[in-house]
């Protein structure tokens, strides 16, 4: 699939929980998605991607998920394809979950 790097540095969990737990803030940005993310001779962003919001559908982690569709689309994953991974996993985690992250990519694909 696609050779792209993420090569902006993720703050998240330094932003948000860097005082107050810095262990969980460290493990957040520099290991998931320092260490793990740039794995790209292992998987690519687009395929990392993929089993990420492909995960948090079936979980009905809508929060995170729109995060990461975005980022999906940012390494590649085309519109097509999200609607066709989406439509896919509806049979296999619920259509009200596939609806609410259908609706997610349609906004985030919008633009």
């Amino acid at each position: 699939m696609g050779s792209e790097i993420m090569t902006e540095k993720q703050t998240a969990g330094h932003d948000n929980f860097g005082e107050f737990a810095p262990k969980f803030a460290e493990l957040n940005d520099d290991v998931l998605f320092g260490q793990v993310w740039s794995r790209e001779s292992k998987l690519s962003a687009k395929e990392r991607s993929l089993i990420t919001v492909t995960r948090l559908l079936t979980q009905g982690m809508f929060g995170p998920l729109e995060y990461h569709m975005q980022k999906a689309k940012e390494n590649g994953f085309s519109k097509a394809e999200m609607v066709e991974a989406i439509t896919q996993l509806a049979f296999y985690s619920g259509w009200p979950k596939a609806w609410t992250a259908m609706e997610m990519a349609k906004k985030i694909y919008a633009n």
